[in-house]
């Protein structure tokens, strides 16, 4: 059977599908309140480091075509031991803390639209436990249905975010808070830098192009112009968003309506309108990126097991599905319920960080191999990395449990896997 072909529009939509979800509506809020004026800086900030771990990822998606991605990365970089199993258990790890983020934003912007008890915070949780076990449901009916949901958010949640910066940039003229992008409204630079650095969450979707391009046609062609066409794409829909933001609202306005600050946005220009489009441009897009994370994650989880670094029980499968589906649910429930949007939007951050860290060390190792260059690829590996101690030291200071939690995630992975490994390594022994 002839393996089924993806064209280069279908890669470039995975990879826009994939930033353009829940982030920027979950994390706009939170990252003027770290950058102010300078908020499109910091994501200018981040977005440089992913078109940087998007050439090694272009570099990986040639030479090792799998449906795998990062897993598969990881593996060929360092082969399957205790470190590459902790790495891709962070990964999966990751996908739930991403899941945690689109639902607590689908929590915040809903109650904005109907409320159900008038009560925000009960609202809230709600609509996150609602929300999470709707897209579980639909991915156990038919992975068709996911893919057909996301084929069409994808379009609807761009064409709403153009027609707001159109929109928006023509409300900048005569607005009184225009001056806050001024330099005199900025943060310093490493207040700026960290700013990017929580946010970084809002560009990582780029890597679900990896899982794909094994099926893209003419991909020594195909998959560079993937990468870098979506992602430059993105970051400078995120650099327009942000200087409207900043230049629609007063930062006390921005603060009071943190969460859902998009809708707040659109109220100038368009009146209750807008902010209702909007509202509704935030539940279709943290909706469609909550479908596609469930189906991907369970994927990661699955391949994790099968290339032996976390036990074979999770390929098994529950109701023709793995049952990772069912695990990813469950703690997605429980972390977006008990744990606030920054401190879940900085385990995002960190733990992506650290894994394209990696990505980029191993895309600057296979160099030769892959016909990477030594420059970009070690600056790249630099970057992710000085951003993940940047992140940390900063929120050190202001977010010690954000910090401890990072820090037990990342160290629980390890442990996890050195216990499996050990255990096999007794198993085979007895035998």
């Amino acid at each position: 059977m002839s393996k089924e072909r993806i064209s280069l529009r279908g890669a470039i939509s995975i990879g826009v599908g994939g930033m353009v979800g829940g982030g920027i509506f979950a994390v706009l809020g939170l990252a003027i309140s770290l950058s102010k004026g300078a908020t499109p800086v910091a994501f200018l900030i981040a977005g440089i480091i992913a078109l940087f771990t998007a050439y090694s990822y272009s570099k990986l998606s040639i030479a090792f075509p799998d449906s795998g991605g990062t897993v598969k990365f990881i593996n060929e970089g360092f082969g399957k031991n205790t470190f590459s199993g902790g790495l891709n258990n962070l990964l999966w790890i990751s996908y739930i803390i991403m899941l945690a983020l689109y639902a607590s934003a689908f929590g915040s912007y809903a109650p904005n639209l109907y409320s159900i008890t008038g009560e925000n915070a009960t609202d809230s949780h709600i609509y996150i436990t609602a929300i999470v076990l709707v897209g579980t449901i639909i991915n156990y009916f038919s992975a068709k249905l996911v893919s057909n949901i996301e084929s069409y958010a994808v379009i609807v949640k761009v064409f709403i975010l153009l027609g707001f910066i159109g929109i928006g940039a023509y409300g900048l003229i005569g607005s009184d808070h225009v001056s806050q992008l001024n330099p005199s409204n900025w943060e310093g630079a490493f207040q700026i830098i960290t700013g990017g650095m929580v946010i970084f969450v809002a560009y990582e979707g780029f890597e679900l192009i990896a899982n794909s391009v094994s099926g893209l046609s003419d991909p020594e062609k195909n998959i560079p112009k993937a990468y870098f066409y979506s992602v430059g794409f993105v970051v400078l829909l995120y650099i327009a968003i942000a200087i409207i933001a900043v230049g629609s609202l007063s930062f006390g306005e921005i603060s009071k309506a943190k969460d859902y600050v998009l809708s707040e946005v659109a109220r100038p220009s368009l009146g209750q309108a807008g902010f209702t489009i909007m509202t509704i441009a935030a539940l279709i897009s943290t909706f469609s990126a909550i479908n596609a994370t469930l189906y991907g994650g369970s994927r990661v989880n699955f391949k994790v097991a099968k290339e032996d670094e976390l036990p074979h029980e999770f390929t098994a499968k529950l109701w023709n599905h793995p049952v990772g589906l069912a695990i990813i649910s469950i703690a997605t429930l429980l972390l977006a319920n008990l744990a606030q949007l920054e401190s879940i939007s900085t385990s995002g951050s960190a733990g992506f960080l650290l894994l394209f860290a990696v990505v980029n060390y191993t895309a600057y190792k296979k160099r030769s191999d892959i016909k990477a260059s030594s420059i970009l690829t070690i600056i790249g590996t630099i970057l992710c990395a000085v951003a993940f101690v940047v992140l940390i030291v900063q929120q050190t200071q202001s977010n010690l449990t954000g910090v401890l939690i990072i820090a037990g995630i990342i160290a629980a992975c390890f442990l996890m896997e050195y216990i499996y490994k050990r255990s096999e390594k007794n198993n085979k022994a007895a035998d």
